[in-house]
């Protein structure tokens, strides 16, 4: 567990960084879409590509409370920065907590540098939330596997160089998630390019795109935990992780377009007073803060269980359900305040609100996760 000396040393080295090197140019980022290769580097200067990678193999080995924090604190700042460690750390987590322990010492050193990012190969055209209906396929060839198929959504495609892949190695086994296997694909494999970069909404600066596997050649070593029919187990629960961190990065976008707008409430003025002092705009400020603590609440809750060995698959997905739904609220209530200065792009609310939608949509749509937080619910209180 990660002393809270040594977490508020890291907050502080993150906020630090976001107001300095972050702050500055988040705008020209986001608005030419460009990605922010100086702030990668430096972020892996600071060691957060290793964050949850155990120390033994060159990493932080920070709890998931630390975690969170750091999600939050970047968000605060510009959430695309965390599209460049999210995605990475899902497959830090399927390595450190699946991997053989070869795979651990070959791979888990040049991932805490963040010589090795990372990323997640699961979403395909026809399956997004119905993981269970993959098509990419995985056939044993020798000391190899062919890969056939192709991945959609895909953050760090372009400037990633490795991807924790799901694809299907029994075909035939029924339900089909047992016939499912996670590798290790690294983009110097043969049969292995990156399709189109999709142009979004928000989310901007991080790359999207598409995995495209023609015979894509990936050594057997590269099996997750060298064993076929347990890639699904091992995406699943690292989904769980990332919960936790879209809910800190919903946290970190409604936090800030609250400040931008409890800010700009006290300066604004009509008739003849800041509009902080008329009720509608008090009442809006309330409930605004008040969603954002509850949500942080369940954030940090879920982010305790983790830590304790507890499953957290429950409190993971109504913390991300709660607060990226918070987020979105808080950050069309914030460009209300504003006004009409908050549907410009002068200012960073307009880009909050163009953030959110994805926090609503990634790592589970808020319906899908309706049905899982019931599903669990039933189980816990079977009759």
């Amino acid at each position: 567990m990660t002393s809270q000396e040594t977490r508020s040393q890291i907050v502080n080295l993150v906020r630090e960084f976001v107001r300095r090197d972050v702050e500055p140019v988040a705008m020209r980022y986001d608005r030419d879409d460009v990605y922010p290769a100086e702030l990668a580097d430096k972020m892996a200067a600071m060691g957060l590509f290793g964050l949850i990678i155990p120390e033994e193999y060159g990493g932080l080995g920070l709890d998931y409370t630390t975690f969170a924090t750091v999600f939050e604190e970047l968000s605060r700042g510009w959430m695309s920065l965390t599209g460049l460690i999210g995605t990475h750390h899902a497959m830090v987590y399927t390595v450190v907590n699946f991997g053989t322990e070869e795979q651990k010492r070959r791979l888990l050193p040049r991932m805490a540098s963040g010589e090795l990012r990372g990323g997640l190969g699961l979403t395909e055209p026809g399956a997004g939330s119905d993981v269970a209906n993959i098509q990419t396929t995985a056939r044993r060839d020798g000391g190899d596997y062919l890969l056939n198929g192709a991945k959609m959504f895909i953050t760090n495609a372009v400037h990633g160089a490795a991807f924790a892949v799901l694809a299907r190695t029994d075909t035939a086994v029924k339900p089909p998630h047992k016939g499912m296997s996670c590798f290790i694909v690294e983009k110097t494999s043969p049969g292995f390019r990156v399709g189109r970069k999709l142009d979004k909404l928000g989310y901007r600066g991080v790359d999207t795109a598409e995995l495209i596997f023609q015979d894509c050649r990936v050594p057997a070593k590269n099996l997750v935990g060298g064993v076929e029919g347990k890639g699904f187990a091992h995406v699943m629960s690292a989904l769980e992780s990332g919960r936790i961190n879209v809910a800190a990065r919903a946290l970190g976008v409604a936090t800030a377009a609250f400040e931008a707008a409890i800010r700009y409430s006290q300066q604004r003025t009509t008739q003849g007073k800041p509009i902080a002092e008329h009720q509608v705009i008090k009442v809006k400020l309330a409930d605004m803060a008040t969603k954002i603590q509850a949500a942080r609440l369940l954030t940090y809750d879920a982010a305790a269980r983790k830590d304790a060995g507890e499953r957290a698959d429950l409190e993971a997905g109504m913390a991300k359900l709660y607060a990226s739904e918070v987020c979105g609220e808080v950050a069309l209530e914030a460009m209300r305040i504003h006004g009409g200065v908050g549907y410009i792009k002068d200012l960073p609310i307009e880009r909050h609100y163009r953030d959110a939608p994805l926090l609503i949509i990634g790592d589970g749509t808020s319906e899908v996760l309706k049905l899982l937080i019931a599903r669990r619910l039933l189980e816990r209180y079977a009759v």
